[in-house]
């Protein structure tokens, strides 16, 4: 059992802001436009956002995450079990249930390889930052 005591913060802090990192060039430059399209969104529609909200709630969400790895991977990982342990994470848990929702939700093959892949990239990149420290 990993108590809170023994979890490196500093690592945890940067997990969660390389997720948010990756997360806001994912969305950006490199898939926002094929994003928007496959969800319908418009800038008009995506300038009413409350982007403070966005983004305190979505860094706060990567913290959570970062947190809950860090408790999974132990005081002991390495950066090699760190990175696997987060890919096995990303591919095994949350693309396979993403892959779930989206089949009965009727989303789009596109959008759904964009979601799994950010979470499957971050996952893995927090993995390997709390494995490092």
């Amino acid at each position: 059992m990993v108590n809170f005591g023994d979890l490196n913060w500093v690592a945890i802090f940067l997990s969660a802001l390389s997720a948010f990192v990756i997360g806001g060039i994912w969305y950006g430059p490199l898939f926002a436009k094929i994003w928007m399209k496959e969800n319908n969104f418009t800038e008009e529609l995506l300038g009413k956002r409350n982007m403070p909200k966005v983004f305190g709630l979505s860094f706060l969400l990567s913290l959570i995450a970062a947190i809950n790895l860090a408790m999974f991977l132990g005081p002991e990982a390495d950066v090699m079990f760190g990175f696997f342990a987060g890919f096995a994470a990303g591919l095994g848990w949350v693309t396979v249930f993403t892959g779930i929702q989206y089949l009965f939700e009727m989303k789009s093959l596109k959008l759904f390889f964009i979601n799994a892949g950010y979470s499957t990239i971050s996952l893995s990149v927090m993995g390997i930052i709390l494995g490092a420290f």
